[in-house]
């Protein structure tokens, strides 16, 4: 994809990943839209850059989305660009009480909400690129987060079917696989420990200049494109 001159949809551009995507996105001459649930931190995304364009949708709900494809055709209807990004991570076990009703949401959230927008962004007109961001955790999953693991496996599997049947749309898929990295996804803290989200977006922008299609970065590297050992190895150290 070009990296400037586009208009692009950040689903989660308010934090994390996201937010990381959104500074980039802007400091390389785009015009980027973010949507979130929360209104309070799209705004203090807002105040910092003027230029981004916010909306509160929640993508949970299915008429929200609904609502945000609508409103982006009709408001801006030279959007190229559609980033998959918003997720939610729960740590939880089969034990938990409240097990199936964070693991509903966390279904919803990151499986039903991007499939459903990448149904109806499809039929945008001007959308050249879908990029969805998915997880190390696809290919080897953590039992501390097994719900979260499966639907970013599930996420890659469809990005990769997606990528062949929007072919001959002329829409690119690409597909970002980042490792653990310092963001308050899943609780505040609990990844202050791993790297930072700047060394994931420099090179999400070194493979996007190459004209890659699936980028990854440290350890995802090995997640992604190790072997059978590899990957046994992997999960040991994720399921001590």
């Amino acid at each position: 994809m070009q990296l400037s001159n586009n208009k692009i949809l950040i689903t989660g551009g308010a934090t994390g990943i996201g937010l990381g995507l959104t500074e980039r996105f802007l400091n390389e001459g785009n015009t980027v839209i973010i949507c979130g649930r929360r209104e309070s931190v799209l705004k203090e995304v807002s105040d910092k850059y003027p230029e981004v364009i916010t909306k509160v949708s929640d993508l949970s709900v299915q008429d929200d989305r609904v609502a945000l494809y609508n409103w982006v055709a009709e408001n801006h209807p030279d959007l190229n660009v559609l980033i998959n990004n918003a997720g939610i991570q729960n740590w939880m076990t089969i034990d938990d009480a409240d097990f199936m009703e964070r693991a509903d949401a966390e279904i919803v959230t990151n499986i039903v909400a991007p499939m459903h927008l990448t149904k109806l962004f499809s039929l945008l007109p001007s959308l050249k690129t879908l990029i969805n961001v998915t997880s190390g955790l696809a290919f080897v999953p953590a039992s501390k987060i097994g719900v979260y693991s499966a639907t970013k496996a599930f996420f890659h599997s469809f990005t990769l079917t997606t990528r062949y049947v929007l072919k001959d749309k002329g829409i690119e898929v690409i597909e970002l696989i980042p490792p653990a990295l310092d963001t308050n996804l899943g609780g505040t803290g609990i990844h202050s420990s791993f790297p930072p989200v700047s060394g994931f977006i420099d090179k999400v922008f070194e493979d996007l200049q190459k004209g890659e299609e699936e980028i990854t970065y440290l350890h995802s590297t090995d997640m992604a494109n190790g072997g059978p050992e590899v990957l046994k190895a992997r999960f040991k150290i994720l399921n001590p």
